[in-house]
């Protein structure tokens, strides 16, 4: 890559890896979650979900890296719901936007 080459956007398909509705967010409320090494390379592996800093690291790695899949198994709904005015202060204005699109009711 020469200096003028610019790397794609890590938002490049992002907004197909969102689930279509909350309600198929299936995720553990409790306990703990251990990710795949291809979601969790570095840091923390394994996550107690019911730690609400552990839990933001867990869903905001999932919005950035997860495919559907991932995110439908491993993000419950409800945790999300409550954790998310502190997972959109923290994460890519342009990913909450496309998350609050596609799931108008985030961002109420």
């Amino acid at each position: 890559m020469t200096p003028t080459e610019t790397l794609p956007s890590r938002l490049i398909g992002a907004a197909d890896r969102i689930p279509a509705s909350l309600d198929l967010l299936t995720g553990p409320d409790h306990g703990r979650l251990a990710l795949p090494v291809r979601l969790a390379w570095s840091g923390l592996t394994e996550f107690n979900v019911g730690d609400a800093r552990q839990r933001l690291t867990l869903y905001r790695t999932l919005l950035d890296c997860g495919q559907r899949e991932d995110i439908i198994r491993y993000v419950n709904a409800t945790l999300l719901r409550a954790d998310w005015p502190r997972i959109r202060r923290l994460t890519s204005r342009r990913l909450v936007a496309l998350w609050e699109r596609q799931l108008p009711e985030l961002a109420v």
